[in-house]
């Protein structure tokens, strides 16, 4: 007589075993992306003493913020496992005020500034050195400092918030706000994690709309040690934070896990690629025949594909608030009697995207030159030209990816020149 028991403890041992290695398998990537929105296993990450530590930038009203008279050093990974890092790391310096250093022209302290920058990621030139910023090829142009007051993973309402509090001591003719699309999804945010999973230390302020008029709603943390109890606020961060309902709760695994991260053959295929760039580094080699860094962006951008279409639909859905911040800023232009200079750049996800489909942002840019004839728009990804046509050939190849090279950023401060400056003085 044939037995079906060892059949059937095999059949659950290989399943609780493929359950189990999917559960690590996810968490490992879930927790090693750094907001590639797939997956998220919990609510509440444990944020201990050693991960806070680090949150050197911690700022109560604005959630976080560039400190002043800094210095760092960020391997670009732009080299082969065991080679000698070189050149390939850039720079990141800041001054007194905070403003990231421009060494083409130091600031002049009896001297009224012309231009300061606000903006995200994208103003402060992540990924390259304080020489390759587009403030500093502008401060070449014009003979001037440019002061950068970007912030990395900023929102138009952070950047807001800063010239507001910034611009009493470094004030200037001219005010270029700058940022990504993904500006949409920021504004929405108290909570990073709640969209970025894993991005558990930024916890902001916010703008919301009531009755048609702007209210801001302030970060709700006035310690950074009160994020070792996160959970307390929950009740606030789950009711101010759109994403919490619209995208964090649908994106939230539960058991069983293997369907959800077998499901998803760009998970497998990424959390490969990391476990053979570990190899790589563990044992100083290179597996031959493979890029491996260039395998992870591809798949990373399929994965961000979602959130891609996220942020497009917010677009429809939310552009009432982004435009309130838009008038914000004007109206904060005239009662200081500046310039007010908005630009729009594309993250990679977005340019990649958008080759097909067009802006996420539609013709938003257009509308807002035509309702503010004080401010000046710029739509960055029409005056920018790819080699060949390829336009990843505008970002940084390799290290985390996605920001402008600094051949791009040159290109970007002769864009600012014509749209701004010269077109001042014709």
């Amino acid at each position: 007589m044939v037995t079906f028991l060892p059949v059937a403890v095999a059949v659950v041992v290989v399943l609780v075993a493929v359950e189990k290695l999917s559960y690590l398998a996810l968490d490992r990537y879930a927790r090693g992306l750094g907001g590639i929105p797939t997956v998220v296993l919990e609510e509440f990450p444990e944020i201990d003493r050693t991960l806070l530590e680090k949150f050197s930038s911690f700022d109560a009203e604005l959630g976080w913020v560039p400190q002043p008279n800094m210095q760092k050093q960020k391997d670009t990974g732009d080299h082969l496992p065991g080679e000698d890092m070189g050149d390939t790391t850039v720079t990141y310096s800041t001054d007194e005020h905070g403003s990231r250093v421009c060494p083409a022209r130091e600031r002049d302290p009896g001297e009224d500034s012309l231009v300061s920058t606000y903006g995200d990621s994208y103003c402060f030139c992540r990924e390259v050195s304080d020489h390759q910023t587009y403030q500093n090829y502008l401060a070449q142009k014009l003979d001037t400092h440019v002061a950068n007051y970007g912030g990395g993973n900023y929102g138009m309402d952070q950047a807001l918030l800063r010239m507001k509090r910034q611009y009493p001591e470094d004030s200037s003719d001219y005010v270029v706000m700058y940022v990504t699309a993904s500006s949409i999804a920021r504004i929405l945010s108290v909570w990073k994690h709640y969209q970025e999973f894993g991005n558990v230390l930024a916890v902001k302020p916010r703008y919301e709309l009531r009755d048609g008029e702007l209210e801001l709603i302030e970060c709700p943390l006035d310690e950074k040690e009160e994020f070792l109890d996160l959970e307390q606020h929950a009740s606030f961060l789950r009711e101010h934070d759109y994403h919490y309902e619209h995208w964090f709760e649908p994106h939230l695994a539960t058991f069983p896990y293997a369907p959800t991260f077998l499901g998803e053959p760009d998970q497998v295929r990424y959390s490969l690629y990391a476990a053979l760039k570990e190899v790589e580094e563990e044992y100083e080699i290179s597996i031959p025949g493979y890029d491996l860094d260039a395998l992870q962006t591809q798949t990373a951008l399929r994965l961000e594909r979602p959130r891609v279409r996220y942020h497009e639909r917010l677009f429809d859905e939310q552009e009432e608030l982004f435009t309130a911040i838009i008038e914000e800023f004007v109206d904060f232009a005239e009662e200081h009697e500046f310039t007010p200079v908005f630009a729009m750049v594309q993250q990679l996800r977005y340019a990649t995207y958008e080759e097909e489909h067009g802006p996420i942002y539609g013709d938003l840019m257009d509308r807002l030159d035509e309702e503010y004839a004080d401010l000046i728009t710029i739509d960055m990804a029409k005056h920018l030209e790819a080699d060949d046509g390829d336009v990843k050939s505008l970002y940084v190849e390799r290290g985390e990816g996605g920001h402008y090279s600094p051949e791009t950023n040159e290109q970007v401060a002769e864009v600012l020149m014509e749209e701004v400056f010269d077109r001042e003085d014709a």
